[in-house]
């Protein structure tokens, strides 16, 4: 009778190691598919109403420089609101503030405002602030749609929203273009928000 093959021995993992491999990759596989739901509502609606102060100061200019240091400087305040609301609502709902849905937002949200920022700058050189607004929607809606891709279902529309707006600012009168900033930036950050702390918490 022919002897058996020698197999080698397989070496068992303790059931505590075993268990905790399948908790770990449960896990990750559950923080993939989540959405960041840390878009804050309730700090939308402040940026909202900075925005529609700063509609109000950038009417009173008599320069377009004047006009365009005072939306810039609102864009700092709201980056900054932004900020401090997102980590506020992820802490009050004890949820890690850059999971993977939140990179992922980041990732996606960054670029298309780093492209604002060049073309401020070459749009500005080149003495075509008149269009100016219009890139501004138009490209914060590309960065909340691209964004929000990782997010809750609303802040695609709002970004879509936003888009519209610059579109339309393009090819409508320079004077128009303050109430579009004002439309967009005050008006859809206070409607959305208030849908989004309604709905989302916060």
């Amino acid at each position: 009778m022919p002897a058996e093959p020698i197999r080698p021995r397989r070496t068992l993992l303790p059931l505590e190691a075993h268990a905790a491999d399948n908790l770990q990759f449960i896990r990750e596989t559950m923080e993939r598919a989540a959405s960041f739901t840390a878009v804050p509502g309730w700090g939308g609606v402040v940026m909202g109403i900075t925005a529609l102060g700063a509609g109000v100061i950038a009417v009173g200019q008599t320069s377009r420089e004047a006009w365009l240091i005072t939306w810039l400087a609102e864009a700092i305040v709201a980056f900054a609101i932004a900020a401090c609301a997102m980590v506020w609502k992820a802490r009050a709902a004890r949820v890690p503030l850059l999971t993977a849905a939140g990179r992922k937002f980041a990732l996606s949200f960054a670029p298309p405002l780093l492209v604002g920022v060049l073309l401020t700058v070459v749009l500005y050189q080149a003495g075509l602030t008149a269009t100016i607004p219009g890139m501004w929607l138009m490209l914060y809606g590309t960065a909340v749609v691209a964004g929000g891709s990782f997010s809750i279902q609303v802040v695609p529309l709002m970004g879509l929203c936003f888009m519209v707006l610059g579109a339309a600012a393009l090819f409508t009168p320079e004077s128009w273009n303050n109430w579009f900033m004002v439309s967009g930036f005050g008006g859809l950050h206070i409607v959305f928000g208030v849908v989004i702390a309604r709905r989302y918490g916060g």
